[in-house]
């Protein structure tokens, strides 16, 4: 369905905003093709478990894809698009998918970063809460999971509250896992998450006091 190159590909199935490399990274061999010699990648996604977001990388791994184009590809999973961004900076990556913010947020200190690809040219996630909290405003004094701060969920979640004249002051941050928001939710540890489309599926169906409070791209369709 796709006619690309497999670089290009790369990009392309990633689900974060951008794909992105070191403008000086260097670590690969020779390329691939009818030398039989290949390149080897070190490539970082933004969860701590390969998720179904990520589900084109692990195919491409498993069906011999990568192997057939003469790559190598090492994948490293970390807790969200900071560390990946600050592994590319610093060279442990030689690709990072995240989302676009860590991403400006680096280059806006010289990190040297060139987006090589984008998955989405709008947002493609919603909060979700309980169904008795029925505005964003009554989010205050509730306990709102996110990855790190400055991470897309994080950067999300502050948009939301702020648009309803909030700030981080008025919840509680809590830390949670990229595979661990329904559960989360489920268990009423957190009372909010943003989640991908197919985790808002997911937990709905799971939990029928939850619901979608915010559609991310509904409330901020100029966001890209």
């Amino acid at each position: 369905m796709r006619r690309l190159s497999w670089l290009a590909c790369l990009a392309a199935l990633t689900v974060t905003s951008a794909l992105l490399a070191s403008c000086s990274s260097g670590s690969s061999t020779a390329a691939g093709g009818t030398s039989g010699a290949t390149t080897t990648i070190n490539l970082g996604l933004p969860t701590s478990v390969t998720s179904f977001a990520n589900a084109d990388v692990a195919v491409a791994q498993a069906r011999g894809f990568f192997a057939s184009e003469g790559l190598t590809v090492h994948v490293k999973n970390l807790a969200s698009g900071v560390p990946v961004v600050q592994g590319v900076v610093g060279g442990s990556l030689d690709i990072g998918a995240s989302s676009i913010e860590p991403v400006v947020n680096a280059d806006a200190q010289g990190g040297g970063l060139v987006i090589i690809g984008s998955y989405a040219d709008r947002l493609t996630v919603s909060m979700v809460t309980p169904a008795s909290i029925r505005t964003p405003a009554e989010l205050r004094g509730k306990r709102l999971g996110i990855q790190t701060v400055g991470a897309f969920r994080e950067v999300m979640t502050r948009m939301v509250i702020e648009n309803a004249g909030l700030t981080p002051s008025n919840v509680a941050y809590v830390p949670v896992s990229s595979d661990g928001y329904i559960g989360a939710l489920v268990q009423g540890s957190i009372q909010s998450a943003i989640l991908q489309q197919e985790q808002v599926t997911n937990v709905l169906q799971r939990d029928h006091s939850l619901h979608v409070l915010v559609n991310l791209y509904r409330a901020l369709p100029d966001y890209f």
